[in-house]
């Protein structure tokens, strides 16, 4: 077996070109390298460099043996973060979301337990059950079930989204309003709001979206200017929203896109490790 040092010179050379690169990138000697990639032609029995006075370089077999040494690397690395998510997803709970409303939910409970580790970067949609499966999470909240041979689904609770309004506009005496009556306005919105993003730029005609990637640049900017914000019935729990200060009417909106159900996601096999934090999450929703 070819030792992954060996694969990480070659790699190292195949990118940088030079020996005196490839040693320093590596922080090893000229001399380290000369030797390491002597050893790999042995154990190959192939030649993969093709040395000239004053110079070296691949061969065409050598940079077909690069090319298959960065993927033996990979599959190593891939190995050896598999195994430590497993074993990490025994003593660790780590939850995660593809919409920013349950991560803050889940910051606002005081009765999490100390195990529970949440993520704040929300995840991709198309990327939830390949997470689970490699144990990267154990709990993932989605706006769809999923159930397969491996993974099941519960329903955890309903996400509605609301407009704060200027209490001058004409629609902040509506007990309600629809999308389309929002036609043309503009809107302070934090950038990072997942799966929301999308439905608020499908259904509102002709809206402008001054998109804030920072939650203090986005409660400052709401606090001095009468810009109408989004809000929900759980992202009233975040602190990092701006406060209501009498200034703004909170009007849900009526749309059924307006509504997301949410559902967490986990391996069957570790609902029992799991189903303490679902439950401590399905109470806090109400």
């Amino acid at each position: 077996m070819i030792d992954n040092y060996l694969l990480e010179e070659l790699v190292t050379f195949s990118k940088f070109g030079t020996l005196a690169a490839t040693a320093e990138e590596l922080m090893v000697t000229q001399p380290t390298v000369t030797r390491g990639m002597q050893k790999l032609e042995e154990e190959l029995n192939v030649k993969i460099f093709d040395r000239q006075p004053n110079h070296i370089s691949l061969t065409k077999t050598g940079i077909l043996a690069a090319k298959e040494a960065q993927k033996v690397l990979d599959q190593n690395q891939s190995f050896i973060e598999t195994v430590r998510a497993y074993e990490a997803s025994h003593t660790t709970i780590r939850i995660g979301s593809i919409a920013p409303g349950p991560i803050i939910m889940l910051h606002s409970m005081d009765n999490i337990p100390d195990n529970v580790v949440v993520n704040d970067d929300l995840l991709e949609q198309a990327a939830v059950i390949n997470d689970l499966e490699n144990h990267s999470f154990s709990v993932i909240v989605t706006n769809h079930e999923i159930m397969t041979d491996s993974i099941e689904s519960r329903f955890i609770g309903s996400e509605q989204l609301s407009v704060n309004l200027d209490k001058f506009t004409y629609l902040a005496n509506k007990n309600s309003v629809k999308f389309e009556e929002l036609k043309g306005m503009s809107f302070i919105v934090v950038n990072d709001i997942g799966i929301w993003k999308q439905i608020i730029q499908d259904n509102i005609p002709d809206a402008k979206f001054l998109y804030q990637e920072q939650y203090d640049a986005f409660k400052e900017i709401t606090q001095y200017s009468n810009f109408p914000h989004f809000s929900t019935n759980i992202s009233r729990n975040g602190d990092h929203l701006p406060v209501n200060d009498g200034d703004r009417v909170k009007i849900p909106i009526s749309d059924d896109a307006s509504k997301m159900d949410f559902y967490v996601s986990y391996l069957k096999g570790q609902k029992h490790q799991v189903n303490p934090l679902i439950e401590l999450m399905s109470k806090s929703w109400k």
